[in-house]
């Protein structure tokens, strides 16, 4: 059977050049776009590229027509580090962000808006007001708020959250002194996981202690830590309009195994996954199959001593 109508699972972005060749395939046919391809395969995809630069509006609008044959498609999307880590909210910033989220608010492709706080951003009375802060600055679109300390689960917090209608973004991660434990709390009518993987630099990477190019969320859960994670979600679909499950473990296309893993558990039938994957990833995708051959970008070397593409 499908998903339900009111649930989305999909991986944190898809911009991954480490991705070529286990996701998405080495030679690619002409006009290929990830999304048209991951949109075979997922309901949502959270944009990670808002952390770091607004987008366009015409690049949300192409993003719109490339998934359009997934109506049931959403995007969320992450809010720019200079509202959440800089806490800068200048009404040009503010203005400029906004408008490459319209087209997707306007077509009923953006589930909501994503804030992520550091381990840092503790609940105190300050930053519970620049939350607010946040809420009316950008009052138009459906927010959720990612806190990874474990004081944002008080109930003086969490009751913050209820009155300004900000979901609660439940998350797997590292354990850690005060870190947010694995919940899953309800405050709005988004519902909201994230699965950042269990290696424990990451934490090292979160106070800068890691070096630049360390990878982020270099892990692969396994089925018996997803199986974990199967009745919070189903909880959060029994109470929630809307319920966004992410994995954001993209390094080695691990986000897109577990993401296929997780949408399987919770009843999604298409048993659908790129060959490359499938390849890559036997054991865990033992029941998918792909609906494309694996594009090989090697040589062949003929009797005349000409090569060519496989």
């Amino acid at each position: 059977m499908p998903l339900p109508q009111t649930l989305h699972c999909g991986p944190s972005g898809w911009s991954y050049e480490h991705w070529n060749g286990i996701v998405y395939p080495k030679l690619k046919r002409r006009g290929f776009h990830p999304l048209e391809d991951l949109a075979r395969y997922f309901d949502a995809l959270e944009i990670n590229t808002t952390f770091y630069q607004p987008i366009r509006p015409e690049i949300a609008r192409l993003w719109i027509r490339k998934v359009e044959q997934n109506p049931k498609f959403q995007f969320t999307a992450k809010l720019h580090r200079r509202f959440t880590h800089e806490r800068v909210l200048s009404a040009a910033d503010i203005a400029q962000f906004k408008d490459g989220l319209w087209p997707l608010h306007k077509a009923h492709k953006l589930g909501c808006v994503l804030m992520q706080f550091p381990w840092t951003f503790r609940y105190t009375e300050e930053n519970r007001e620049h939350v607010i802060r946040l809420r009316r600055a950008f009052h138009e679109f459906p927010l959720a708020t990612e806190m990874r300390h474990s004081s944002w689960t008080s109930e003086e917090a969490l009751g913050t959250l209820i009155d300004y209608k900000i979901g609660f973004v439940n998350i797997d991660q590292a354990p850690y002194t005060k870190a947010m434990p694995p919940a899953s709390h309800l405050t709005s009518g988004i519902g909201y996981v994230r699965l950042h993987g269990r290696n424990s630099r990451d934490w090292d990477r979160e106070f800068g202690r890691a070096p630049r190019e360390t990878a982020a969320h270099d892990y692969l859960y396994r089925l018996t830590e997803l199986l974990e994670w199967k009745p919070r979600i189903e909880h959060l679909l029994a109470h929630a309009e809307q319920t966004f499950v992410f994995a954001n473990n993209d390094v080695g296309g691990n986000a897109v195994v577990n993401a296929l893993q997780m949408a399987r558990l919770l009843g999604d039938d298409r048993r659908l996954a790129p060959a490359e994957l499938v390849a890559q990833f036997p054991d865990e995708l033992a029941d998918f199959h792909s609906d494309r051959p694996i594009q090989e970008a090697l040589f062949a070397n003929f009797d005349t001593g000409q090569r060519a593409v496989a």
